[in-house]
């Protein structure tokens, strides 16, 4: 494994937020050209076995909850911005 792929296995989200069982998690990237913040959503289910699994596809129940999610990651976004600037 090289030091490239280790780095992206044990990179964190700097954040998460939780809506029922929707998921966001935010990641801070540093580039040259400054900070840029990245979301990604998961759904969170039990299988038949009651196992907890996570999908990336959300059903029409699930849009609100995404779409609340997102809001409050984007304030969070807004939050981390202002703090680097502090």
């Amino acid at each position: 494994m090289t030091n490239t792929n280790q780095a992206a296995e044990t990179k964190k989200p700097v954040a998460k937020v939780r809506v029922d069982l929707i998921n966001a998690s935010i990641w801070k990237n540093q580039t040259d050209k400054g900070t840029f913040y990245n979301v990604t959503f998961e759904s969170r289910y039990r299988d038949g076995e009651g196992n907890w699994k996570s999908s990336h596809s959300y059903s029409a129940g699930d849009l609100l909850a995404l779409a609340k999610a997102a809001d409050l990651a984007h304030t969070k976004i807004i939050e981390l911005r202002n703090g680097e600037t502090e």
